[in-house]
């Protein structure tokens, strides 16, 4: 008769994702990471190298914390994937079981699915979007590709059949989730937040004769996030008054391309500039330079179906800045009409006529503004969804937190 499997120790928490880096998914780890490491200690992080980090070894992140930076070579996604998974491999061999393994995509989910009762005790597997939904606004080729499809589907349901714990930001996500097959008693909903000390709060700005109305949007320069109705809102609020639109975020090659002939004659008059990603206290103060931020999420599966947890949405909220946004569910679960101005799904004319009520109401963006900031305060703090997903370890796997977290060094303020 064979003995009992030992148990695992430690918690492993991968993700396919460039970490450190100037993106919600690096935040959204950073976060993560160090509460379960303030928590329960012996966690070992693995996700991408940025091209930033400077060793490729081991690097104390924050207390309990080890960051083993992996690579991801290839000449397209998939390879990249295959390459993760090996380095990932690599790692693990030679290595004990873990107590938890805690993954973020099937990219590196996968592989440890199949292989779950060798590698550990339990597997927590968090959604923040699906390559099935998700791949085709990315990589546009592979749209019709029904055969990747397919697989990506079984990937998927495989990681959602043997996770212990779903974690996911969104109401709407879990709903799509139990669709799909999930067990709904697994499923968490821990939605994202906000580091109030980095992104401090300002009233808006007074309005000054002359000076243009400056307008933000953050985040994918892409067509399902919106931004093209945020240009096109631009261009018709310069029929009536002087504008500014400023444009953060990445930009892949022939993104960029379509972006620059979209904007046209806008960028030749000034009235759009374009911005790399910026560190998060650089955003903040970005924030606070403009009039309103712009969420513009479009009627798409992605985020009407599948579901998101928009952290610029948050973050806007938090500065203070007045933030004119998509009456989506995903917009609703997180802020109300009376702290953001909600406007008809993928109409520019309706952002336009957003800003101007704003211009026209000396009031209206004041009071929003301070009652975004309050609901942000009570509700999206860092330190809530962190204590949330340390509970949720605790309720579904019997871990003890070695101290309170409150009083750990590197717990975020909240």
């Amino acid at each position: 008769m064979s003995s009992p499997t030992p148990p695992g120790t430690g918690i492993v928490y991968a993700s396919f994702d460039r970490f450190p880096a100037p993106k919600g998914a690096a935040v959204h780890i950073r976060a993560f990471v160090e509460a379960l490491g303030a928590a329960f200690g012996g966690v070992d992080l693995l996700a991408l190298r940025d091209g930033s980090t400077a060793s490729a070894g081991p690097l104390a992140l924050s207390e309990g914390v080890t960051y083993h930076p992996l690579e991801a070579r290839g000449r397209n996604l998939v390879e990249q994937a295959l390459s993760f998974r090996s380095h990932l491999a690599a790692w693990w061999r030679e290595r004990p079981r873990a107590a938890v393994v805690h993954v973020r995509s099937i990219f590196e989910g996968y592989p440890v699915a199949r292989r779950k009762e060798s590698l550990t005790d339990a597997l927590v597997f968090e959604v923040n979007g699906l390559p099935s939904i998700e791949l085709k606004y990315h990589h546009p080729d592979v749209a019709e590709d029904m055969e990747l499809l397919r697989k990506l589907v079984a990937q998927e349901d495989l990681c959602l059949a043997r996770a212990d714990l779903l974690v996911t930001p969104s109401e709407v996500t879990a709903e799509y989730l139990v669709k799909r097959g999930a067990d709904a008693s697994r499923v968490r909903v821990i939605p994202n937040g906000v580091d109030l000390e980095v992104f401090r709060y300002a009233p808006p700005r007074a309005q000054e004769a002359g000076r243009p109305v400056r307008l933000l949007y953050s985040g994918t320069m892409t067509s399902w996030q919106g931004v093209h109705h945020a240009i096109e809102a631009c261009r018709l609020l310069r029929r009536e008054l002087p504008t500014v639109l400023t444009l953060v975020g990445p930009l892949r090659r022939n993104g960029r391309r379509a972006l620059l002939e979209r904007c046209g004659d806008l960028l030749l008059e000034g009235a759009v500039e374009l911005l790399e990603p910026l560190p998060q206290a650089e955003l903040a103060r970005l924030h606070h330079a403009c009039d309103v931020v712009l969420v513009p999420l479009p009627v798409n599966d992605r985020n009407c179906e599948q579901g998101c947890c928009p952290l610029k949405l948050l973050e806007a909220m938090a500065t203070g800045t007045p933030v004119v946004a998509s009456n989506l569910p995903v917009v609703r679960t997180l802020a109300g009409p009376e702290e953001v101005l909600l406007i008809r799904p993928g109409s520019a004319k309706a952002i336009a006529e957003a800003v101007k009520a704003l211009r026209a109401d000396a009031a209206l963006g004041p009071a929003l503004s301070a009652r975004a900031r309050a609901r942000v305060e009570r509700d999206f703090p860092w330190g809530r969804a962190q204590d949330a997903l340390v509970s949720a370890y605790e309720q579904a796997f019997g871990l003890t937190r070695k101290t309170p977290l409150q009083d750990s060094p590197g717990w975020a303020a909240g």
